[in-house]
């Protein structure tokens, strides 16, 4: 969808490594992603980057932050912040954090990070920030505080994503939905780092487990190799995930300059909200 919305606009469209975990990192996943991406017809735009090697950005950026007097260190597990925002009486749910850590005393500090390191929370001081999403229309977000840094001492996925964005004069987003409100909260790190934030956003729905899960490798053949084994095409998989959004019928073949050929996102969003995309037990077993 990503290489669509940009190929379609004759805009650059940018591979970028998101390899700041690095014990879930290996060599080869930086071999196997650019293979599979190709194989299907995606191409990029250079250069490639990897974010394990900006890390010095990152940090700047959380120096300037630091320097706001607007981060706090949060000592919470996500067990603590599941239930304390699910307690009765407490205004926050979902994902929103209820500020447990943001009062704390130089002595409290201390007595918490004998149990585990801090992460570290930006306030959200209770404002509003909202996009307007090209496919999901008006999103609105009251900001909690989240972490822009892990207690491990990783830069968190927002911090990061800000920074690459602003660096690579990136204009339009286009992304899970389950990642829609994070816009949200991003655009106030723009605003504090004093960078440009993108002028477009496009979530869309993700194929989802059997059960509606997020889809996992334990789920079955959910990867381009996995597919091929069951002696499916390139093609093959190509249509399926193209037929998920209208662009072709499951049991005609295409290729990736056909799905270009006929990509409109007027029509798209005009056809909005699209809908998950469910697999089947059966669609993603390995066949003997």
């Amino acid at each position: 969808m990503a290489w669509l919305y940009a190929r379609s606009d004759q805009s650059r469209f940018y591979l970028r490594f998101e390899d700041l975990d690095s014990d879930a990192v290996r060599d080869e996943h930086y071999r196997t992603q650019r293979e599979d991406l190709a194989e299907l017809g995606i191409e990029w735009d250079e250069p490639v980057v990897n974010q394990s090697d900006r890390r010095s950005l990152y940090r700047d950026a959380l120096d300037h932050l630091t320097g706001l007097d607007l981060l706090y260190p949060c000592y919470c597990s996500r067990r603590e912040i599941r239930e304390a925002a699910s307690a009765p009486n407490r205004p926050h749910t979902g994902h929103h954090y209820p500020g447990t850590c943001a009062g704390l005393n130089s002595a409290q500090r201390a007595e918490r990070a004998l149990v585990r390191p801090a992460a570290l929370r930006i306030r959200g001081r209770g404002e509003t920030r909202s996009i307007t999403d090209e496919l999901m229309g008006s999103i609105k977000v009251d900001l909690d505080d989240f972490v822009i840094q892990r207690n491990d001492g990783t830069p968190a996925y927002h911090l990061a994503v800000v920074v690459d964005d602003a660096a690579q004069d990136v204009e339009q987003v286009v992304r899970g939905d389950d990642l829609a409100e994070s816009a949200c909260r991003q655009l106030l790190l723009y605003e504090l780092l004093g960078l440009v934030a993108p002028t477009s956003y496009v979530h869309v729905p993700l194929v989802l487990a059997p059960n509606g899960d997020r889809l996992a490798k334990r789920h079955g053949a959910v990867g381009l190799p996995d597919r091929m084994a069951r002696g499916e095409s390139v093609s093959e998989v190509l249509t399926f995930l193209a037929s998920s959004i209208g662009l072709t019928d499951p049991q005609r073949p295409i290729n990736a300059g056909q799905l270009l050929g006929r990509f409109d996102p007027v029509a798209l969003a005009a056809s909005a909200p699209l809908s998950p995309t469910l697999l089947s037990e059966q669609y993603l077993a390995f066949e003997p």
